[in-house]
Parts: structure tokens; C-alpha cells; sequence
């Protein structure tokens, strides 16, 4: 879970930082010109692509190298051998750059609704399989996160301790507002939610639900109390239905 939590954090610092290296126009410009090239290019060619000197050329392209946007290889791009010391070329590599704060996670909402059409029961409607997909997937990456961490027997408390870290990890922004109440201020799934509520925040409830069940919390549930710009769910006590009839203010 430690793991995921960084790579989590290293990610979103990752697409922040090549960003910023993309801030530069000559730069910015270079790496587009790179990208549609369809073939690696020189520095002389990445140079006049912009209008700078090839000097100066390096030195961007360099940056864009070192932010995982480019990379550098040396290689005659004729493919005919000449005297002398071989061209250093550049060419894109596979990074994708997402920034989101908060932080969204659309793949995953799309990766559940794959699962769903996929593997649709004949007894089932098509949100009765993207409630189960989801809950599958929230109680094997639970399970996944107990496993790595052995934290044997957990509690409320304890338990929502873990579980905010696995929650983290997948773009939760979680509040304690008690020992054994955890709110969660980001929904990762804004602003799909808006457009379909009833399917997305029940996805997000049976997501929750497994990973609950993945961690083997006891005493906690998922339940739906919709706030406005805050995730649909909050993670609460087995008794909390009890204590809301039970409240004075109420």
C-alpha cells in the first residue's frame, strides 16, 4: 500500500514537473515539432524547427529528456554510416500527462464499466453488473493492500487508519472527522458523477464497500450522504443510522 501511495504522489509530481518543462515556448514548440515528426530528429533539425541556435537547441532538449518527455539515442538517420562521431537524435517516448487537483481518476470509472459490459450476467442489468464490478475491484485491491501490510485484526478505528492510505492512492483526498468516521472530500470520479448519480455514486459506494471488505475492517461500512463538492460517501460505524435517530440535533 506504501508503494502505491508513493507512486501515487511520484506520478502526479512527475506530470507537474513536465508541465512546467513544457512552460518554455521555444521548448514547448520543439517537442510538438519532435512528436510530429513521425522519425527521431537532430539537434540541427529540432534547432531549426524553432529558429534558435543549436547550442541552445541542446539545452531544451535536454530538459525534455530529463523529464521523461524525450528520449536521446545516438544513430545515423540515413541509416547510411558516415566518418566521424554519429548524430545524437531525439525522438518522444510514451508519457502521457495528466494533471488533475483534486485528482480525477476517469480511467478507472471506464475500466469498471468495461469489466461490467464484459462480463454481464444473464440474470443482471447493466447497473446491477457495474455495482459488482465494482465492489470485485474494491475488494481485491483491499485485499491486495492487507496482504502487503499484514495488519492483522483491524477495528473502526485501525481500520479506517489503513484504509485512508488505500483510499489516497486512488484519489480520495480523506478527513477524519472522528475515531471511526472518515469523510472524503474528493470524489475521483467528478464530474461524471453529475451526469449519471445514481449509477456513479453507487459504483463508488460498492468500490468502497469492497475495499472495506478486501482490508477486513470490521465495524465500518460505506453509506451515501451526498454533500455538495465532496465525494458521495463517508465511511461510518455499523451503528451510525442509530446514532443519527438517536442525535438531539436531529
Amino acid at each position: 500500500m506504501a508503494t502505491d501511495q508513493t507512486a501515487s504522489a511520484d506520478a502526479t509530481g512527475g506530470a507537474i514537473d513536465s508541465v512546467s518543462v513544457l512552460n518554455e515556448d521555444s521548448r514547448r514548440r520543439m517537442f510538438t515539432f519532435i512528436r510530429r515528426a513521425g522519425h527521431a530528429v537532430t539537434r540541427d533539425e529540432a534547432a531549426a524547427s524553432v529558429g534558435i541556435s543549436r547550442k541552445l537547441a541542446a539545452f531544451h532538449l535536454d530538459k525534455l529528456v530529463d523529464a521523461g518527455l524525450l528520449r536521446a539515442h545516438y544513430e545515423t538517420p540515413s541509416g547510411i554510416r558516415k566518418v566521424g562521431r554519429r548524430p545524437k537524435v531525439y525522438e518522444p517516448t510514451d508519457a502521457q500527462i495528466t494533471v488533475s487537483i483534486p485528482e480525477r481518476r476517469p480511467e478507472l470509472l471506464a475500466d469498471l464499466l468495461l469489466d461490467a459490459v464484459l462480463t454481464e450476467k444473464a440474470d443482471e442489468n447493466a447497473a446491477q453488473a457495474a455495482m459488482r464490478t465494482a465492489e470485485q475491484r474494491g475488494r481485491q485491491l483491499g485485499a491486495a493492500a492487507r496482504q502487503e501490510t499484514r495488519p492483522g485484526r483491524l477495528g473502526p478505528e485501525r481500520g479506517l487508519t489503513v484504509c485512508e492510505g488505500l483510499l489516497e492512492a486512488y484519489g480520495y483526498e480523506p478527513v477524519r472527522e472522528a475515531p471511526t468516521r472518515l469523510r472524503l472530500r474528493n470524489c475521483p470520479f467528478h464530474p461524471l458523477a453529475a451526469k449519471a448519480p445514481d449509477l456513479v455514486c453507487g459504483m463508488n459506494q460498492a468500490f468502497l464497500s469492497g475495499c472495506l471488505a478486501g482490508l477486513e475492517v470490521n465495524g465500518v461500512k460505506a453509506v451515501l450522504t451526498p454533500e455538495p463538492g465532496e465525494c458521495c460517501v463517508r465511511l461510518c460505524p455499523n451503528d451510525a443510522d442509530r446514532d443519527e435517530q438517536m442525535s438531539p440535533n436531529r
